[in-house]
């Protein structure tokens, strides 16, 4: 089955190209961006202690943080001669890469310094916006599709795998298309399984908790199905530069569920 050829540009304006890539990105933000505010209504801190004008500035370092970190991210440990030697496409974020970890990562930091300086609840919107992420997540492995990038590892067997694909630039054999079982796993399985359990009476921080944990228990998963970046390839033995820091994700999950519930 040939993968669909979609094209990476959604609209054309003049010289300005609208990527679907991009778009991805701007409906994941709009999304959480709605359901964080449904969540903190739901708990009465909406107007409260969390006013609508400090959650505006607030979402905006957090757009910063996920993109400067998981650009970051991406050139520092998945790809970095080749941004050596061509510097200026470390801004060509609309081509691809970025970095789930490094834009974790950029976001908590941002996320962290803003609520410290304002005198938000840190870990409380930290929860409530862990409940969402993996439908930001959805929207970037299907940007991830329809790019025709991080395709899956070729199928021995195709009969045994009849959704297997052929994608361009990835040789004449079928694939395992792995943007979707990320797509499945990491973003709408996970976010349902959040979502569901949003108004359980958790200690602040248990949510994103069970965000790392899972979202590091898919990834892995599906790392066995994913072809290993070209410039990078096994870490060593079988294991992924993605399973390598998903496992970092589950140590950092396990030391956060300890440090809530140590205490009374």
């Amino acid at each position: 089955m040939l993968a669909p050829q979609i094209d990476p540009v959604a609209l054309q304006l003049g010289p300005v190209a609208i990527h679907w890539y991009g778009l991805m990105y701007v409906f994941a933000f709009m999304s959480a961006w709605k359901l964080v505010q449904v969540q903190l209504k739901e708990q009465g801190l909406w107007g409260k202690a969390v006013p609508p004008e400090q959650f505006e500035n607030l979402f905006t370092f957090l757009i910063f943080g996920v993109i400067l970190g998981g650009r970051i991210w991406y050139v520092l440990f998945y790809n970095p001669s080749y941004y050596l030697e061509h510097p200026i496409e470390v801004f060509y974020v609309w081509n691809g890469g970025m970095s789930f970890h490094g834009g974790f990562l950029g976001s908590v930091v941002a996320g962290w310094w803003y609520c410290s300086r304002h005198h938000l609840p840190y870990l409380i919107l930290l929860d409530r916006f862990a409940v969402v992420a993996p439908l930001g997540l959805a929207f970037g492995r299907m940007g991830n599709f329809i790019n025709g990038e991080l395709w899956g590892r070729v199928v021995a067997e195709p009969s045994s795998v009849p959704w297997a694909m052929i994608f361009p630039g990835a040789g004449p054999m079928p694939r395992h298309p792995s943007q979707l079982y990320e797509l499945a796993l990491e973003g709408i399985v996970l976010f349902l399984i959040l979502w569901f359990t949003r108004k359980k009476d958790w200690k602040a921080g248990t949510r994103i908790s069970i965000f790392l944990l899972g979202y590091a228990a898919a990834r892995i998963f599906c790392e066995n199905f994913r072809e290993p970046d070209a410039q990078l390839g096994f870490i060593f033995a079988n294991i992924t530069m993605g399973m390598l820091q998903s496992s970092a994700m589950i140590i950092a999950g396990i030391a956060t569920l300890f440090w809530i519930y140590r205490k009374p």
